[in-house]
């Protein structure tokens, strides 16, 4: 199978097992293949293992809510994309499989699982990256409103989780798009903290 079928195929599968939401869905996981496409291109990366990763790496989300071990989504994402994976014909050495494997259960920031290839790093710093800015606020406040949450719990999200981001990226070049999206996020974080 020729790499742009493998990458249609993935591409499907995933957009028919993701959430339907901006926050964590499919409109999100095409943000981060696009920021993936960019980082990929520019540091020379194994495109078609970051492909296949990016568009898997969130598939386990609908299913993290009924799983009975309370396993993190990029576990069940990784499980499933296994078996994914070895159900086609996509003829994929065993190195890129661990690859995609380990990039799509390296890229949560909840997960504790450090990225340690080129691909993993990418994926993690784009998932990451698409949480701060304007989209990222979009996405914080979108969080919380699911939640049932409100203004206290937006502010403890981005003082746990967003403005923290940051610190943990891995590539440079990541940390210089971040500069500009974290200074939003400080901005509204100020303001809320002003005038609430």
């Amino acid at each position: 199978m020729l790499e742009k079928e493998i990458i249609s195929t993935v591409r499907s599968y995933a957009s028919n097992n993701s959430e339907k939401d901006d926050i964590h869905g499919f409109p999100h996981v095409e943000r981060v293949h696009n920021l993936c496409l960019q980082l990929g291109k520019e540091l020379g990366a194994n495109m078609l293992v970051l492909e296949i990763a990016v568009f898997l790496h969130d598939i386990g989300r609908i299913k993290e809510k009924e799983d009975l071990l309370n396993r993190n989504h990029a576990e069940i994402s990784a499980e499933l994309a296994i078996k994914f994976l070895k159900s086609k014909e996509f003829d994929l050495n065993e190195i890129d499989i661990d690859n995609i494997i380990h990039s799509i259960r390296s890229h949560s920031f909840s997960n504790n699982k450090k990225p340690t290839t080129l691909e993993a790093k990418i994926l993690s710093d784009a998932d990451k990256l698409d949480a701060l800015g304007a989209i990222g606020l979009y996405r914080t406040i979108g969080f919380t409103i699911k939640r049932k949450g409100g203004v206290d719990q937006v502010i403890e999200h981005l003082e746990n989780k967003i403005l923290k981001l940051k610190d943990k990226l891995y590539l440079d070049i990541s940390k210089e798009i971040a500069e500009e999206r974290e200074l939003i996020i400080y901005d509204f974080y100020n303001l809320l903290l002003r005038q609430k």
